[in-house]
């Protein structure tokens, strides 16, 4: 049986901030990204995150990102190569930290908002993402846009890697990502999010913003929980794959 992995971005509320509503995506996806810290997320709301994540059965997995709490990591910053290194290092000791104080531990990265993005094509903040985890424990999986330099470049530096599609997201014409700045970047649908990854999943092909064909070969389907009506699109998408035999499963195992 084919199967696909449907992951979320976690752990991202911050004090008496709520952002998504993680209760109930963690009983749809098989693999929860969560917050370090940098980008998003205090040391009690990972605590929770990753406790809840594990009692469900749903695989943790860290999510690094630029320091920039304040635009939530998506805005590219102009970090040296060395300190991005050192934050991804830190930012995996810290979640590794909570999740073994809960009885789990990490099982994969999957870099954050602009950092995700730059790293894609990058050649400096990227051999340090690759770098940081390789140092750090070299069996973890990494995570990283389907098509994309980054995950031919950990491929080649021996780490495991998963290729990734979004379901909230539009494509370029190459296989990128359409800028959240721009019109009808996200898509907000249950129904055309589901059927785009129905046929993501069943014919490696997304379509993309001017209506050419991509071919996308993923492993895991992503639906950010910040994005409206986010839970009900993870349902929807769920729910359409499984009906046409395909089995949702983690990519990484516990």
């Amino acid at each position: 049986m084919a199967t696909i992995d449907l992951n979320s971005d976690m752990g991202e509320s911050f004090g008496v901030w709520t952002l998504g509503d993680d209760e109930a995506m963690l009983d749809v996806v098989t693999s929860a990204n969560v917050a370090c810290g940098f980008h998003a997320g205090d040391p009690l709301t990972l605590l929770d995150t990753v406790r809840k994540a594990h009692q469900r059965g749903v695989v943790v997995g860290a999510q690094p990102g630029y320091r920039d709490l304040a635009g939530f990591g998506r805005r590219p910053l102009g970090a040296s190569g060395r300190e991005v290194y050192g934050d991804v290092l830190y930012q995996l000791g810290a979640l590794r930290g909570i999740a073994r104080a809960v009885g789990t531990d990490i099982r994969y990265v999957k870099p954050h908002g602009a950092l995700y993005n730059t790293i894609a094509s990058d050649d400096e903040h990227a051999p340090a993402v690759i770098d940081a985890i390789g140092d750090f424990d070299p069996t973890l999986k990494v995570v990283g846009l389907a098509r994309s330099k980054f995950v031919h470049r950990a491929a080649e530096q021996g780490l495991s890697t998963i290729a990734e599609a979004f379901a909230d997201r539009a494509y370029t014409p190459f296989g990128t990502l359409v800028d959240r700045r721009d019109e009808g970047a996200v898509f907000t649908d249950p129904d055309e999010v589901a059927d785009r990854m129905l046929r993501l999943v069943t014919e490696r092909e997304i379509i993309a913003v001017d209506g050419r064909i991509v071919m996308v070969d993923a492993d895991s389907i992503c639906v950010h929980s910040d994005t409206p009506g986010a839970v009900e699109m993870a349902r929807r998408v769920r729910r359409t794959v499984e009906a046409a035999g395909i089995e949702i499963r983690a990519f990484a195992w516990k």
